[in-house]
């Protein structure tokens, strides 16, 4: 599984990307919406692991338009000020959400529980 974790918190963002990393998944990161739409745009990934809140674009909005880009990509929301609420399946993908802190272990429980999409890429 390819996952691309975008969080506005850098040093949080690279430590998770390396514990996944060696934990066994093939993690890749950034700090910006705007990176994390050309990653997405140039690679294929699985899962994209989104913030809410970031400056400039917030996790809502940046979930709309990678899926635009890659309408199987999956995703997992993360927030230290978030709620549950604020996620809209609208669209038929039942997004999960987490809140900060977190452990590695719950993360990766979590990434477990998600089904893959029929064709990823």
């Amino acid at each position: 599984m390819k996952i691309l974790l975008v969080d506005d918190e850098e040093d949080f963002v690279a430590t998770l990307c390396e514990r996944l990393s060696l934990r066994g998944y093939d993690a890749d990161w950034t700090s910006t919406g705007r990176e994390a739409v050309k990653k997405v745009t140039d690679e294929d990934y699985d899962l994209a692991i989104l913030d809410l809140k970031m400056p400039q674009i917030g996790g809502l909005e940046l979930r709309m338009k990678l899926a635009k880009i890659k309408p199987k990509l999956r995703f997992l929301f993360v927030s230290g000020h978030g709620s549950v609420d604020e996620i809209s399946a609208e669209d038929g993908n039942e997004d999960l959400f987490l809140t900060k802190p977190l452990t590695l272990e719950k993360l990766i429980e979590t990434i477990k529980i998600i089904p893959p999409a029929a064709d990823a890429h």
